[in-house]
């Protein structure tokens, strides 16, 4: 597990330790998001002042620095594939960052607040983005462009899930509903009546 805080630092844990295992630190600014590649051998963090920095946890050093976003980066995810990955900020944009390359590859708009949930199909050809202005976005990464946008939210983006095999999706929000979408014919499946506090969390489709 990683995590990171206002001391700027990434710390790694290992389940049964007390102590952080290993502490990386380069960020000049809070740590706001952070995730691991599916191998776990890199780890990747967002900070505050929007950069992204890439650490190599066998040499425990940045094997990365990467700039573009204009504000707070809030998320960060990984493509099934491990050579590309999504970020998304307070500063509205959806960025694809491709890792050998070192630079941002596509940047996607529409948004009109904070991206701060982000979700790739399992073959990797969608993106999903789900944002503070209650909208859902469905980008073809082959095409670079919208293919659709899901609306019926009255809150912020809280969590996104997409099937590992079928074309469904599931988001939650803080207007405490989780919606399952249909994403051939891009309808809503089903809607669970409001919780009685905001639905934090999607888990992952079995």
């Amino acid at each position: 597990m990683a995590t990171g805080g206002d001391d700027k630092k990434v710390n790694v844990w290992a389940i049964g330790k007390a102590n952080a295992i290993m502490s990386l630190a380069g960020h000049t600014s809070a740590v706001e998001c952070v995730t691991f590649d599916s191998n776990e051998q890199t780890v990747i963090a967002g900070s505050a002042g929007g950069t992204l920095k890439l650490w190599d946890l066998e040499q425990a050093k940045v094997a990365r620095t990467l700039t573009g976003h204009r504000s707070n980066c809030v998320s960060v995810q990984w493509h099934p594939y491990g050579e590309f990955f999504a970020s998304g900020s307070v500063d509205t944009n959806l960025k694809i960052w491709d890792i050998r390359r070192k630079t941002c590859i596509q940047t996607y708009k529409g948004h009109t607040k904070a991206v701060r949930q982000i979700a790739f199909s399992p073959d990797g050809r969608w993106v999903v983005s789900g944002g503070d202005d209650g909208v859902v976005k469905l980008w073809d990464l082959t095409m670079g462009r919208l293919v659709h946008e899901f609306t019926q939210h009255s809150g912020p983006i809280s969590a996104l899930a997409l099937h590992p095999t079928e074309f469904l999706m599931a988001s939650a929000s803080v207007d405490r509903t989780l919606r399952l979408w249909d994403l051939e014919r891009f309808e809503q499946v089903c809607c669970t009546p409001p919780e009685s506090g905001q639905v934090r969390q999607a888990g992952r489709f079995d």
